[in-house]
């Protein structure tokens, strides 16, 4: 059996975390640089994920609390899967690959984090992105800080 490490993410599981749902207090506040929101649609919005797996890892969130994807309705998943396919080109020309993992971790055992508001996750990948860094010095290695990131994406969207 192999075994992927990530020890970086216990500073999440670990860390403090605000009262009451990240996305939900996040996308209240007027404060969207800060917040690393790089878009928001009348029913969904796009944000940085603060914990990344790689630069330019995005989430595109419903505005409403929902935990189950079968409670979005139809407007909602549409705009969602628009959302998915824009943020996926603009990474493509922001970061240059073509390569990404697309993808929903619908509740806590399937590796949700936050599992009481869906999301989907996009993470750009690069040949050779993994590395023994992670595992061996506890490190991760994103190359570019994560306001850079933010305001190249933010102008593309």
């Amino acid at each position: 059996m192999e075994r992927i490490w990530a020890p970086w993410r216990v500073q999440y599981i670990k860390g403090e975390h605000p009262k009451g749902c990240i996305f939900c207090v996040k996308s209240k506040e007027n404060r969207d640089g800060e917040n690393l929101i790089l878009f928001r649609d009348t029913l969904n919005f796009v944000i940085m994920n603060l914990y990344p797996y790689n630069p330019g890892h995005l989430m595109i969130v419903p505005n409403r609390h929902l935990a189950k994807l079968k409670d979005l309705t139809p407007e909602e998943l549409n705009e969602h899967s628009a959302l998915v396919s824009r943020a996926v080109e603009i990474l493509r020309e922001a970061t240059g690959t073509d390569n990404f993992n697309v993808g929903m971790n619908l509740g806590r055992v399937a590796g949700a984090g936050i599992d009481d508001h869906i999301h989907t996750h996009i993470v750009p990948r690069w040949n050779g992105d993994n590395n023994f860094m992670p595992v061996i010095a506890e490190t991760r290695v994103i190359s570019e800080s994560m306001k850079d990131i933010y305001k190249r994406l933010r102008a593309k969207f």
